[in-house]
């Protein structure tokens, strides 16, 4: 048998390697010092740092756990054979047999040509073993190394090297790592798990051994990196997130530590149902983890600071706004006021000064406060509705009077709106780290279809346009991401009760709070929280299908075309939407389809047997119409096919730790595991396939096949989602941007083509006449030439 080269006879030898130890960063921030509040001394004007209880310590001890097990890959050493056992051919080694080698060393399996060749187990004396593929005498292809301590390798092996993908567990099953190897080292995209449990992992990229890239960690104690690294430490953009202190840093990181440009914030709990974000927050720089140059810092109180910061301290010049929108510009030292202003209140001890209307874009009369009527004020709720724009309807005597009128009959209605916007504001949500709970574009469409404010002949669009404040970017009109607290939530159903009444009776003119209180009772308490709709009415869908918004609302915005009256902004009509889907030539889809889908949701679109196409779409409906035409394009043979090719995507790449990823084949020993780049494996047939035999399942109870049907159904929708976007809707939307791209490359060729086609033409008219000419002189010098003789 030939021999193979020496690489190293110590078998088995650790690497203690300090760098796979999951410690958390060691660095927080120090509590920011409060801005000084005044003395209750009058005669004192010396100033005084106030603690925050909700700031931390300033560090935190690191986790230290036991350091990853990295053995050396085995070496074969001189393969000199003592004994051998098995089939011989033609005095080679040949088909199954036993070897015996010189240093203790045995192996059983197959050989060809003398030579360790295909299936077999290599068995070192000191207990380390090899089970797997061999070529040419080299552990080549898939195999299973076993250390005598318990630790094992299972996955591709290149000359008796791990290279490729494969699977690593310590003797103590804690600590494993799944993902890329390169020449016996961690090298491209893998997860290490830290503890048996699974609760601390890292997966991202690697670089011989060390963490290098982008990767995300999760350390035992549930705290969460995710960003760049280098050298095993965080290092460029990042973000940090101490779950256990409810803390978060977003910036950039230089050796483990921050600094340049950042934002820390401190979230504080408080009562659920609110909707307001209570938390301290800086932005700006930091140097080696200290607040240091320019920075702004907000308060959970309402006070903000904007300014020059030095060793975590307010220093030099900077702006305040206190709590009760005093505001002191001029030079801090060390975290005081260099020179003591003489405000009235102090930041701390500020009475609330909500009730009291400080400025007003109208004049509601003489007096701007509020009349003491005995009635419980919205500003003691801390919400004040603005309703400039509709008191100017009124005369100005009466202004007053419907504002508080209107504010009563909110009063009425408070909880039960409170409710309302909660629920509708975790539609489609995974929560908030703070518990703040606001409601977007998007949920409050859902609201106004679900109480069918869209029955009055009158579009999402066109209220989109009513609640519009002046000065809106006209790419913001229609926004599905902007936000709204709960004030703007109950002003804006003023407005769109006042005009809806309005419009139904132009000869009556009713005050506020009739329109309110008529729209609450005939639409928002019969039909609000009965949630409809192809994307919100199951939670699980909705929050499966909210991770193919951000591609469609892109998609939208490109066909969305500048609307003709003002504001200007871009929207879509309905006829575009069927135009495009006739454009993208989505098989499975016809124009009667379409149709009864967009009428499902409104009844504008279907008047007798008319139909209305040139209704608006807002982003909501145009999503909510793509989810309908999943349900219908997608065939029970296409999901029967993607399922078909998951499978076979499975056998070949594997998912899970105990299986390895990959097999290779023979003759092809330096293929290596490389992971699909065109579509995201987590996006693509997300919901789990059960993989089993159905031949192998239990019987099913009567009493539990309606539910089994139940989530068939709704396994059905989850395929049929990822079939349409990622293989129907998306590629075929590319396909056109492309072709669109490709059109003035082809119109320029067309013309340089048609430019040298009449060059060709043109040399080929002069060459005819040049031969026309030489032909009439030739003519004329024979005749010449005939006269003379």
């Amino acid at each position: 048998m030939g021999k193979m080269k020496k690489k190293d006879s110590k078998k088995g030898e650790r690497e203690r390697s300090a760098q796979d130890t999951p410690e958390e960063c060691s660095f927080k921030l120090s509590p920011v010092s409060i801005t000084p509040s005044e003395e209750q001394h009058s005669h004192s004007s010396s100033m005084k740092s106030i603690p925050q209880e909700e700031h931390m310590k300033q560090t935190e001890p690191p986790v230290v756990t036991p350091a990853t097990d990295v053995y050396e890959e085995p070496v074969l050493t001189q393969l000199i054979v003592e004994k051998y056992e098995g089939e011989l051919l033609n005095g080679l080694y040949e088909g199954e047999g036993v070897a015996y080698f010189k240093d203790g060393n045995i192996y059983r399996g197959m050989f060809s040509e003398g030579m360790m060749h295909g299936k077999g187990k290599y068995t070192w004396k000191d207990g380390l073993t090899y089970e797997g593929d061999f070529y040419m005498n080299f552990p080549m292809g898939h195999g299973i190394y076993k250390w005598s301590d318990g630790s094992q390798y299972e996955g591709e092996v290149y000359k008796a090297i791990r290279h490729g993908h494969g699977i690593f567990t310590s003797s103590n099953q804690k600590v494993s790592y799944v993902g890329d190897w390169h020449k016996g080292t961690r090298h491209g995209k893998g997860v290490i798990y830290y503890n048996k449990e699974g609760t601390s992992w890292y997966e991202g990229d690697w670089i011989s051994n060390k963490k290098e890239g982008w990767g995300v960690q999760c350390f035992i104690s549930g705290n969460i990196y995710e960003g760049q690294w280098k050298n095993n430490i965080f290092h460029g953009m990042g973000k940090m997130r101490w779950l256990t202190s409810n803390e978060e840093y977003a910036g950039q990181w230089e050796n483990g530590i921050q600094n340049g440009s950042g934002t820390h914030t401190w979230f504080l709990r408080r009562i659920p149902g609110t909707q307001y974000s209570l938390r301290n927050e800086y932005v700006g720089n930091f140097v080696n983890g200290i607040r240091q140059g320019q920075g702004q810092f907000y308060y959970a109180n309402g006070a903000m600071y904007d300014g020059e910061w030095k060793n975590n301290k307010k220093h030099g010049l900077g702006k305040f706004v206190f709590k009760n929108g005093q505001i002191y510009v001029g030079e801090f030292v060390e975290d005081q006021i260099a020179e003591y202003p003489n405000f009235k209140y102090d930041r701390v001890n500020t009475p609330d000064l909500s009730g009291i209307r400080t400025q007003s874009s109208m004049n509601l009369g003489s007096s701007t406060s509020r009349y003491n009527t005995g009635i419980p004020s919205l500003a003691g709720s801390y919400i004040e509705l603005d309703l400039s724009a509709l008191l100017y309807s009124f005369p100005e005597e009466d202004r007053q009077e419907e504002l508080k009128q209107v504010e009563y009959a909110v009063l009425r209605n408070l909880t039960v709106l409170r409710k309302i916007y909660k629920l509708y504001s975790q539609l489609g949500s995974d929560g908030s780290p703070d518990n703040t709970l606001l409601m977007t574009k998007l949920q409050f469409w859902r609201f106004l279809k679900d109480c069918k404010f869209h029955h009055y002949s009158i579009t999402l669009s066109e209220m989109d346009r009513i609640l519009t404040v002046e000065n809106t970017d006209a790419e913001e009109v229609h926004s599905p991401h902007s936000t709204m607290l709960l004030r703007t939530f109950l002003t804006n159903i003023i407005y769109l009760a006042y005009h809806i009444c309005q419009t139904e009776n132009q000869e009556k003119n009713m005050s506020l709070a009739d329109c309110f209180t008529k729209v609450m009772v005939q639409n928002i308490l019969p039909h609000a929280t009965n949630i409809k709709g192809f994307l919100f009415p199951d939670a699980q869908k909705a929050s499966y299908a909210i991770s193919y918004i951000e591609k469609s609302w892109h998609i939208y915005r490109i066909y969305c075309m500048p609307n003709t009256f003002h504001p200007y902004e871009p929207t879509m009509k309905m006829r575009h939407f069927l135009l495009l889907m006739n454009d993208l030539k989505i098989t499975g889809l016809t124009a009667t389809n379409i149709v009864d889908i967009l009428a499902a949701d409104d009844p504008c679109v279907r008047i007798d047997q008319e139909v209305n196409l040139e209704l608006e779409l807002t982003f909501l409906e145009f999503f909510e119409a793509l989810l309908g035409c999943a349900s219908i394009c997608v065939t029970e043979e296409q999901i029967k096919q993607s399922e078909s090719e998951l499978l076979k995507r499975e056998e070949s790449q594997g998912s899970s730790i105990g299986e390895v990823t990959a097999y290779l084949k023979e003759g092809q020993p330096e293929h290596a595991f490389q992971p699909q780049a065109d579509i995201p494996q987590d996006l693509f047939l997300r919901s789990s396939m059960n993989l089993k035999d159905k031949r192998q399942s239990p019987p099913i109870p009567v009493s539990s096949i309606k539910k089994q049907q139940r989530e068939a159904r709704a396994e059905k929708w989850f395929h049929q989602t990822d079939i349409f976007f990622l293989k129907k809707f998306f590629p075929a939307h590319e396909h056109k941007e492309r072709l669109k791209e490709e059109i003035p490359k082809i119109r320029e060729k067309q013309a340089e083509e048609a430019r040298r086609q009449q060059i060709r033409e043109e040399e080929e008219a002069r060459y005819l006449k040049d031969t026309e000419i030489k032909k009439e002189n030739k003519g004329c010098i024979t005749s010449a030439t005939q006269m003379t003789e």
